[in-house]
């Protein structure tokens, strides 16, 4: 379904005027830091143009093929990616250094720990905002027992920092992420019991803040948990805006896929309501998408616009934020059907975004090139692109 005409243009106005003087600023929090980024990737000549999406809102090309199941994204200092895959519980490197195809693939290590077992297996990553000091990522993964987050040094074993999140053959949650406090988030999912997500002594259905040790951080809402939200049914994908908003994006069970601003302490109402409610202890999402049109699994903030990387709807969703924690406009669909199921998106060192395709994971219809890395540019943001 195409949004009207009126929302599509204010879309694009959003990004012309806006995303250009916000979007270096985007790049202030989170690994790597600013003076840790390093130089971009070294970006092959594209054998063919750009694809463009819907109104031209974004251009797109692709940088990494003949993967399997990329699920989460962090990257180094030297500009190049350190990408989990999910079924393989493979820990690449992609880029910065390129070939003629593509960017450098690199396999650096298999997690054995890790259980790949329907939506299980390894997912998340994240590297250390200190890595130049202490060479150290952390990995959130599946194994038969529970889902658990790890940290390592790239050669060594990982080191269980957090264990006991509840885990089952769906419903894993699974992203990591360093936010604007240096503080380390996970989002977990209710492991298919509903239950999970509205008892505060369970971190499933939950998006989790700690320290680098696993502890809770400081100033979280409840007395020594790790819980910083909760009545979620699975969060995969979080990212903050200039101002340190925190949104996330949840898949819905058969009604509604949901946008939320995140609160510490609030309830997001799973089981009891799925999209918006009447009962003001549930806080209402900020808009909601039918599943068939989303699912989406990542999401990232470019200046002023969210960008969220949807599952079953096979497109990328481009919401307009108001500055204020809440939206501008409608949302825009790009990309649709382009790259079949797209799962994860990443603000890149050179404030490009990166999403990865999610074709062979058994429910999309992968090609000869699947799965892939592709490098997105928004219209209009003559920030982008620029080191």
């Amino acid at each position: 379904m195409k949004p009207p005409a009126l929302a599509r243009r204010a879309l694009v106005a959003l990004t012309t005027a806006s995303l250009a003087a916000s979007l270096l600023a985007g790049c202030s929090f989170g690994p790597p830091s600013e003076k840790d980024s390093g130089t971009p990737p070294r970006f092959p000549t594209p054998t063919a143009s750009p694809s463009a999406g819907e109104d031209d809102a974004v251009s797109s090309n692709v940088i990494a093929r003949n993967l399997s199941v990329p699920w989460g994204v962090a990257f180094l200092p030297d500009g190049g990616a350190l990408v989990t895959e999910r079924d393989s519980r493979r820990l690449l490197k992609i880029g910065p250094d390129s070939t003629a195809s593509g960017l450098k693939v690199q396999a650096l290590t298999t997690i054995e720990e890790a259980s790949s077992n329907g939506e299980g297996g390894l997912m998340g990553v994240a590297v250390s905002p200190k890595y130049a000091e202490d060479q150290t990522i952390f990995l959130y993964y599946t194994t038969k027992s529970d889902n658990r987050i790890a940290r390592m040094k790239l050669g060594e074993r990982p080191e269980a920092v957090v264990t006991g999140i509840p885990v089952s053959g769906i419903h894993n949650g699974g992203r990591l992420a360093f936010g604007p406090d240096g503080f380390l988030y996970a989002s977990t999912g209710d492991a298919s019991t509903t239950g999970n997500a509205q008892d505060l002594s369970s971190l499933g259905g939950k998006i989790l803040r700690m320290t680098a040790e696993g502890k809770p951080a400081p100033g979280n809402p409840f007395p020594d948990s790790l819980v910083w939200s909760y009545g979620h049914r699975n969060v995969q994908g979080f990212d903050w805006d200039a101002e340190k908003r925190l949104f996330a994006v949840e898949f819905g069970q058969d009604t509604f896929d949901e946008l939320n601003l995140i609160e510490p302490g609030k309830n997001y109402g799973w089981p009891v309501v799925e999209g918006p409610g009447t009962d003001p202890k549930y806080v209402n999402p900020l808009t909601t998408w039918k599943p068939a049109e989303a699912s989406c699994s990542g999401a990232a903030v470019s200046g002023a616009v969210l960008v969220a990387a949807c599952l079953r709807g096979t497109r990328l969703w481009l919401v307009g934020l108001n500055g204020k924690g809440g939206l501008l406009g409608a949302p825009v669909p790009a990309l649709e059907g382009e790259y079949g199921r797209l799962r994860t998106v990443v603000r890149a060192p050179d404030n490009t975004l990166w999403v990865t395709t999610s074709n062979k994971d058994g429910r999309g219809k992968p090609t000869t090139e699947d799965d892939r890395i592709i490098r997105i540019v928004l219209s209009g943001a003559d920030g982008v692109g620029k080191s």
